[in-house]
């Protein structure tokens, strides 16, 4: 990152950049990379299988193992092979028990195990905070070489134009070299119009 930058839009092109001194730390990206995930995720599951680590690609946890004190004990898979109707078919085959001293769960915001994890140990009853839940649409385009407006390292936020005023959402853009541009928007999934389209705001 070489270049941070926060915007507050508004309608028929007029912004306001706010000065980096007034933004809290959160929203500041010095010492970042602009990287692309999918190539960290497949980095990772290499330098993780020269470890010895098994991956298993498309197959998600269906039940949780717990040991005889109460512990989370690993997962079980989910079967595969069932019909419609719920019958087994010839290429049925069971889930996998994976059993393990330290179970990990990072299924998203909203992964169907953490729910049960939460509930079954009160994970959520001291907490500070609750999540807040939003849709996030994003696209990469390739600019041409030489583009003035590209600038690789530039990172910029932005807020208010194109959402209404009730509604909580932003938009980013991430300049990553050599001549990519992540562009994308956020819209908190409170919003209380129906009609509203994040589609339609990107």
């Amino acid at each position: 990152m070489t270049e941070d930058k926060f915007t507050i839009l508004f309608d028929k092109g007029h912004y306001f950049d706010i000065p980096n001194m007034f933004l809290p730390p959160s929203v500041h990206n010095n010492g970042n990379y602009i990287i692309s995930l999918g190539d960290l995720s497949k980095w990772l599951g290499e330098k993780a299988e020269s470890m010895g680590v098994d991956i298993l690609p498309g197959i998600a946890g269906d039940q949780i193992i717990y040991n005889q004190n109460g512990s989370v004990g690993g997962v079980i898979t989910g079967d595969f092979g069932i019909a419609k109707d719920g019958t087994h078919k010839e290429t049925f085959q069971p889930g996998i028990e994976i059993k393990a001293k330290q179970t990990i769960f990072s299924e998203g915001c909203r992964g169907s195990l953490t729910e049960r994890i939460k509930k079954q140990f009160e994970l959520e009853k001291n907490s500070a905070s609750f999540q807040h839940y939003g849709i996030g649409l994003k696209e990469v385009w390739r600019v041409a070489e030489g583009n003035p407006h590209f600038k690789a390292g530039k990172v910029q936020h932005s807020v208010n134009w194109p959402f209404p005023s009730d509604v909580y959402g932003g938009s980013f853009t991430y300049h990553m070299n050599p001549d990519l541009l992540h562009i994308g928007v956020v819209v908190g999934l409170d919003y209380k119009n129906p009609y509203l389209n994040p589609y339609e705001l990107f």
